[in-house]
């Protein structure tokens, strides 16, 4: 496979990850929602991108008790999910931000609906 298959090949299994699908059958998918999503410090970080696009700075700032490993460690493993999109600028030092994709605008229902059941049980 030539370097313009291998990359044209890894630009549609990225879009891919835009386009939602359409079930036919609804299966148990809440083990797959929970990998996609990641760990602890992930719903923290949609809480904050669901108010706009955001430099890292900017997340480390908001969510106090966070260290920048585990920042980087949550979106990195929200971008290879296809949660969120991270955008580098060309500055100095490098400038780089963070935005939800269709698919991770796609969770604000479901995190204000925790939201909802906390302040309702606890």
């Amino acid at each position: 496979m030539s370097k313009l298959e291998s990359e044209q090949s890894s630009a549609i299994v990225q879009a891919s990850n835009y386009i939602p699908k359409q079930p036919t059958h609804i299966e148990c998918s809440i083990e797959k929602t929970l990998d996609a999503i990641g760990g602890k410090w992930s719903f923290l970080v949609l809480r904050e991108l669901f108010g706009g696009t955001k430099r890292f700075g900017e997340l480390q700032k908001r969510i106090k008790s966070i260290s920048p490993k585990s920042l980087t460690e949550t979106l990195r493993h929200l971008e290879e999910q296809g949660v969120l999109e991270r955008t580098a600028y060309p500055t100095v030092p490098v400038t780089v931000e963070y935005t939800l994709t269709p698919k991770g605008q796609d969770l604000h229902q479901i995190l204000k609906a925790m939201k909802l059941w906390a302040a309702k049980w606890s």
